[in-house]
C-alpha cells in the first residue's frame, strides 16, 4: 500500500528481494491477501445485496451499506497490488491505473475509520438523545451527512493526485511512485520536498486518518457505556455489539500498520539514504496482509456476532446479516418527555 518515493532504492529493493527469509514473509503475505480478497468480496458483495437491495432503507443499513462498499472497493485493488508485489514493486498497468489504485487504496483507508466514527456517533445519540433522535434521524438526513466521510478521505488524498505517478529508471523498469522531481531543481531541494510532502503525510494519516476518529470512537463507547449501564441493557444491545466487534477489529488489524507508517515518518531521512529501508520492507510485509484481511472480517462479524452458531445455521446467511444489521423503528409521537419515554427505552433496546 505505500508507493516507493525514490527509485533510487532499486538497488537495496533487489537485495532484499533476494534474500530468503524476506521471500518467506513474501509468500505468507501474498497467501493471506489471496485469501483476503476471495472472502472479502464475496462476503462484501453479499452485505452490498441484502444492505442495498433486499432491506427497508435505515439509518444503520445506509451506514453498513456505506462500510461494505468501502471494503469492496479497497480489496478490489489487491490484484494489482499482488502482481506488483511479485514483481518487486514494479507495476506493468500504466500511468492511469497507478493513480486510480492507490487513490482509491487511500480514499478507503480513510473512509472506513471516518464511517465507523459516523457510526459510533450515531449510536451515541441515540442513546444520550432518543427525543431529537426520533424527530430528527431520518435516512434523509444521514443520507447528506454520510457524503462528509467520503469528501474528507478525498481531501486526504489529494498527494496522491499530485504527486503519484509512473517512473521508469535506467534499466527501463517503470514503478508507480511519488515523482517530486518537477517540484525542485537541485538535489537539496528535492531532498527538503521529499521530507516535507511525505511528514505531512505521515502525520495526517496517522493523527487524522488514524488516531482522531478512534478516539471520538473512544468518547462515543464511554457514553454509551454510562448510559446503558444505568438502564441495565449493556449486555442486550446487538447492533452496539456488532458495532463493538467492527472497531476492535479494525484497530487490531489497523494499528500495527499505521505503527509503521509512523516508523516510516520518523525514519524517513534514513529511508531516503537507503538505510533502515530493508527493516520498514520487512515489517510493511508483515503488517499490510493484516491491515487487508480487516476487510473481509465485517461480513462475518455481522453475522455471528449477534446469534449463536446454532440459528445461524438453521437460518439462511442472508437473512442473518438482516437480522444483524436491522433497528427498530418506532411510531412518530410527541415530542414530550412524558411521551417520549417509551421510545427512548425501545431505542436503547433496539442499538
Amino acid at each position: 500500500m505505500e508507493a516507493n518515493f525514490s527509485i533510487s532504492l532499486n538497488r537495496s529493493d533487489e537485495m532484499l528481494h533476494e534474500s530468503t527469509g524476506y521471500t518467506i514473509v513474501q509468500i505468507v503475505s501474498l497467501v493471506i491477501q489471496g485469501i483476503a480478497f476471495v472472502l472479502g468480496i464475496l462476503g462484501n458483495g453479499l452485505v452490498i445485496w441484502v444492505a442495498g437491495f433486499r432491506m427497508a432503507r435505515t439509518v444503520t443499513t445506509l451506514c453498513y451499506l456505506n462500510l461494505a462498499l468501502a471494503d469492496f472497493s479497497f480489496l478490489a485493488t489487491l490484484p494489482f497490488l499482488m502482481v506488483s508485489s511479485i514483481m518487486k514493486e514494479q507495476w506493468p498497468f500504466g500511468w492511469f491505473l497507478c493513480k486510480l489504485i492507490y487513490i482509491v487504496v487511500d480514499i478507503n483507508l480513510f473512509g472506513s475509520v471516518f464511517l465507523i466514527a459516523f457510526i459510533a456517533l450515531d449510536r451515541c445519540i441515540c442513546v444520550l438523545h432518543p427525543v431529537w433522535a426520533q424527530n430528527h434521524r431520518t435516512v434523509t438526513l444521514a443520507t447528506k451527512l454520510i457524503i462528509v466521510p467520503w469528501i474528507l478521505a478525498l481531501v486526504f488524498t489529494l498527494q496522491n493526485f499530485i504527486f503519484l505517478t509512473t517512473v521508469s529508471d535506467n534499466s527501463g523498469n517503470v514503478y508507480c511512485t511519488f515523482n517530486f522531481a518537477p517540484w525542485a531543481d537541485t538535489p537539496e531541494k528535492l531532498l527538503k520536498v521529499i521530507i516535507t510532502v511525505l511528514t505531512s503525510r505521515g502525520v495526517i494519516r496517522f493523527v487524522i486518518g488514524f488516531t482522531m476518529p478512534m478516539s471520538i470512537i473512544a468518547i462515543c463507547y464511554g457514553l454509551i457505556a454510562v448510559k446503558l449501564s444505568k438502564k441495565g441493557m449493556i449486555n442486550s444491545s446487538r447492533p452496539l455489539r456488532v458495532l463493538t466487534a467492527v472497531v476492535v477489529s479494525f484497530f487490531v488489524c489497523w494499528f500495527p500498520f499505521q505503527l509503521v507508517a509512523l516508523l516510516h515518518t520518523v525514519w524517513l531521512r534514513e529511508i531516503s539514504l537507503g538505510n533502515k529501508y530493508k527493516v520498514l520492507a520487512i515489517l510493511l510485509n508483515l503488517v499490510r496482509p493484516l491491515a487487508f484481511f480487516n476487510s473481509c472480517l465485517n461480513p462475518m462479524l455481522y453475522v455471528f456476532i449477534g446469534q449463536d452458531f446454532r440459528k445461524i445455521l438453521i437460518h439462511s446467511l442472508p437473512a442473518s446479516l438482516e437480522r444483524a444489521m436491522t433497528e427498530d423503528s418506532a411510531p412518530a409521537s410527541d415530542t414530550t418527555t412524558k411521551s417520549a419515554s417509551p421510545h427512548a427505552a425501545a431505542e436503547l433496546q433496539a442499538m
